[in-house]
């Protein structure tokens, strides 16, 4: 019986998802750890020592690709610009720290975008972004263009640190989309503010934002691990079952020895 369980324990362990691909995942992941930590250092105010695990970033990643191409064209682009922009961050000493804190944050969400196959930490980011997006329709329809205009600064803000994260989780036309209408209320801001046909832009835009958060989160688990509570739990069932047959023939076989 005990071999029997070790065995079975065993069999699970070899389903579970990853396993195969350890030494693949492991680089990136390693990757995605050092962008987190350089954000860190920066929320600290310590500018010097995330620049250096930025440099850092920078050697493991050459390495890791040049062994491994774990990236797209797409993928080595984004990553290329964003961790330029982390870099000069960390240097620019007339950067506000908020401006320096938004530059490693796009950083960090373009990694985690790549290494992530579920819920990405970009879309943590839809509550401040519809947020601050509800705050510009309002002062748009109210007719408030002190409120309109620093709102919608705030917006894009927000919006430009989970541009480059959002262009590698989200189909590329639909992105292109995206950009034509932000561009459009940007570029036109009185037009927004006092013309209702322009004004339909901000429904549209916030339907199409709201829309890609949703699809982003609404499986509640992965489909990887669904595949592993199934596949095992049958196998834990029929180990089981089994088990329980065996038990049940020694018993009636020992009943029919005794008589």
């Amino acid at each position: 019986m005990g071999r029997k369980l070790i065995a079975v324990l065993v069999f699970i362990f070899m389903l579970m998802p990853g396993q195969g691909f350890a030494d693949k995942t492991s680089h990136i992941d390693k990757l995605d750890k050092l962008s987190d930590e350089a954000l860190q250092m920066v929320k600290l105010h310590r500018y010097e020592d995330a620049k250096k695990l930025l440099e850092y970033f920078s050697e493991q990643f050459v390495a890791v690709n040049g062994k491994e191409r774990p990236f797209t064209m797409d993928e080595l682009r984004i990553v290329t610009v964003s961790h330029n922009d982390a870099v000069q961050a960390t240097v620019n000493a007339s950067m506000s720290h908020d401006e320096r804190l938004n530059n490693v944050t796009k950083f960090r969400l373009v990694m985690d975008a790549i290494s992530s196959n579920y819920q990405p930490l970009w879309t943590e980011m839809e509550k401040p972004i519809m947020a601050v997006f509800g705050d510009v329709k309002e002062a748009a329809y109210s007719g408030n263009n002190e409120n309109f205009h620093s709102n919608l600064n705030s917006f894009l803000s927000l919006y430009e640190v989970i541009y480059p994260s959002m262009k590698i989780d989200v189909d590329a036309e639909r992105v292109q989309k995206l950009n034509a209408r932000i561009n459009f209320i940007d570029h036109y801001r009185p037009q927004v503010l006092t013309q209702q046909a322009s004004q339909q832009e901000l429904e549209a835009l916030e339907s199409d934002l709201q829309t890609i958060f949703d699809e982003m989160t609404e499986d509640e688990a992965d489909p990887s691990l669904w595949w592993v509570i199934i596949s095992t739990g049958s196998i834990i069932i029929l180990t089981l079952s089994y088990v329980g047959w065996r038990k049940y023939k020694g018993d009636k076989a020992r009943q029919k020895n005794r008589s």
